[in-house]
């Protein structure tokens, strides 16, 4: 066995790779995406399962399409979950979706009433379009790793705002991560 791994060492050696390198990018086991990565929820009702099976009881019930999550593990068909609140869970493949949401966060120190700017522009002296509270959920369309592009749907308005806002002041999204 000694001499086994030697000799793969080795083979890694002379083709110029350590076998760190070599080893494949880590991937979920069913769809070889990587983890974790944000995803959200399809539908406006969504189980949230203590294991990967119909018969694992529902530890609770989401109500809110469109809610981003964080998929952190993968098992055939199901996918383990993290909310923006850290409560996680399982929950069927079918039931999320690749559409990149996000949810604004209070800024840091805040009050949680405090509402976030969503600007005109990617640039803090901009125009504001909307205040945004806390808790409410935005198409992602773009991100640099400082601001993201979202589309929002406010109540009051009867169509939907277009903006940018600050990438720290979203969960859906990680620091520095760009979309396109």
């Amino acid at each position: 066995m000694r001499h086994a791994i030697l000799g793969t060492s080795l083979a890694f050696l002379l083709a110029g790779l350590s076998p760190a390198s070599a080893a494949p990018p880590e991937g979920g086991r069913a769809t070889k995406l990587p983890l974790p990565r944000y995803a959200s929820l399809k539908t406006d009702r969504v189980n949230l399962r203590e294991g990967p099976s119909k018969d694992h009881r529902t530890l609770w019930v989401y109500r809110r399409a469109g809610l981003p999550v964080e998929i952190i593990a993968e098992f055939e068909t199901w996918r383990r979950i993290r909310d923006s609140e850290g409560t996680e869970g399982w929950v069927l493949h079918s039931l999320l979706s690749g559409r990149r949401t996000a949810v604004v966060t209070p800024p840091t120190g805040a009050k949680a009433a405090s509402t976030v700017p969503l600007l005109a522009r990617a640039d803090a002296g901009s125009t504001e379009e909307a205040k945004l509270e806390p808790g409410v959920i935005g198409s992602v369309k773009s991100c640099t790793g400082t601001w993201c592009r979202v589309i929002v749907a406010l109540p009051q308005s009867r169509s939907d705002v277009d903006g940018y806002i600050r990438q720290e002041r979203l969960w859906g999204v990680y620091p520095n991560e760009t979309v396109e």
